[in-house]
């Protein structure tokens, strides 16, 4: 087994060689683009890690790899639409370099032709990925609707926010590894493990995503800190602090999440101290924690060697350490 650099070199050579733009280009161009303007390809490089953790070749998991890697970009083309969003990784968004209509009908092709790469499977494994797939395509469309809704309503809990960024971000790396297990031919058992153990995971990794975009380094994060909170998202943060604050602080922050301001710096630097003050960001720095324990309790159940858990318990570690 590999670490996670060689699988996402491995999957960028394939990725390359398999979306080229073709006719029409007006269809298949933004395609090419979106997937060509990089990320971490962390979804993919999990899906042919895990078929190698399973006793499989990652080669015969370059497909459904594929497949994450195309509806997961599928998704934020849609989502860049909704969101009215100029930028994606730093570039212009698909709807803005050409138009709506296109960045529409060419998130519909890739969608398409994400379950197109599943077709090269046969049998109760083609099964098992499809029904997988749809399940998880269902449920990260869920989880879009659900940060929408929360847009309007000033009455989010945590435990409904936990089960958006499940269903938004969680569930397609926990299917990622799922697939990979399926491909190699693990045990029903192993298969489910994996698969929490990807949610866990992913829970985590959103988490930890929403605590950097507040309290992150701006040299190192990629984009501006604190746009959750010019956007007035209602993030773990955010409610937490409602519950804990003092009872000034908390309608303070409710005031300034009603707030657009020309020039946001004051009131991220006033959401931020409350996000302190309160212990709002301490439990989300523990939750994190807990999800990433919880991902390794589920990698010790597995009857795998200690050799391939030492890859997983890697990439946990990396996430906890992460500054982008």
């Amino acid at each position: 087994m590999q670490n996670l650099d060689f699988y996402r070199e491995a999957f960028e050579s394939y990725l390359k060689a398999s979306t080229a733009a073709k006719e029409p280009l007006g269809l298949y161009e933004p395609m090419a683009y979106i997937l060509g303007l990089g990320g971490k390809r962390l979804r993919p490089s999990l899906t042919l890690l895990t078929s190698e953790l399973f006793g499989g070749d990652f080669h015969s998991a370059l497909d459904a790899a594929l497949a994450v890697e195309i509806f997961h970009n599928f998704s934020l083309v849609h989502d860049d639409i909704m969101d009215d969003a100029p930028l994606r990784r730093g570039k212009t968004t698909v709807h803005e370099k050409w138009d709506i209509n296109t960045g529409i009908l060419s998130g519909d092709v890739m969608l398409i032709r994400a379950y197109q790469c599943l077709e090269s499977y046969k049998g109760d494994i083609f099964k098992e990925l499809l029904k997988l797939f749809s399940r998880t395509a269902v449920e990260v469309c869920e989880g879009q609707q659900y940060d929408v809704d929360f847009e309007n309503r000033n009455d989010v809990t945590i435990t409904e926010y936990l089960k958006m960024i499940t269903f938004k971000t969680a569930v397609l790396i926990a299917a990622a590894m799922k697939m990979g297990a399926i491909i190699a031919k693990a045990s029903k058992e192993d298969s489910a493990n994996i698969y929490e153990f990807g949610r866990n995971l992913g829970i985590a990794f959103q988490l930890q995503d929403d605590y950097l975009d507040t309290f992150g380094d701006p040299e190192t994060f990629g984009k501006r800190i604190g746009g959750d909170i010019v956007e007035n998202k209602k993030t773990f943060l955010y409610l937490k602090s409602l519950a804990l604050a003092e009872e000034s602080d908390a309608r303070e922050l409710e005031g300034l999440f009603t707030q657009t301001p020309t020039d946001p710096t004051e009131k991220i630097e006033r959401t931020r101290e409350i996000y302190m003050s309160s212990g709002a960001a301490q439990h989300a720095r523990d939750e994190i924690q807990n999800y990433t324990t919880n991902a390794f309790k589920i990698l010790d159940e597995m009857q795998v060697s200690e050799n391939n858990k030492k890859a997983f318990k890697q990439i946990g570690e990396k996430l906890m350490q992460r500054k982008v």
